[in-house]
């Protein structure tokens, strides 16, 4: 399991970032994704990486303003979030994919995925 961590209370226009920590495991071999759910509505990928970094697969809604990475060696990745909007707010979830890189397109669906975070909570308020 990873543990994801970052979550906070923002104002529009702000910054967090997330951090996603693989205490158990190495990374090395895995892309890993973020993903979103806000109340009432469906879990969506947000941002995927590959492993080495190498690929980064982003949704619509948040290119441009999120960047994944990653630090292997710190078995951990990140979600830096800039230019927060009210729509970001929801639980962002980590999960650590079954292959060692992003679809072609997207972030690809939750049974790409075989390990998951509890969340972390994320609320863009003004």
């Amino acid at each position: 399991q990873v543990v994801e961590s970052g979550g906070g209370l923002v104002q529009p226009g702000g910054s967090l970032r997330l951090s996603c920590l693989a205490p158990n495991f190495s990374l090395d071999y895995d892309a890993v994704a973020w993903f979103r759910q806000a109340p009432g509505k469906e879990r969506e990928g947000v941002a995927c990486i590959s492993i080495d970094g190498e690929y980064q697969n982003y949704a619509d809604s948040v290119k441009d303003r999120f960047t994944i990475s990653r630090d292997d060696p710190k078995r951990t990745v990140y979600l830096q979030m800039n230019s927060l909007k009210l729509e970001d707010t929801g639980t962002y979830y980590c999960a650590v994919s079954r292959i060692s890189t992003c679809p072609p397109k997207g972030i690809g669906g939750l049974g790409l995925y075989r390990s998951w975070g509890r969340g972390t909570q994320v609320t863009v308020s003004s």
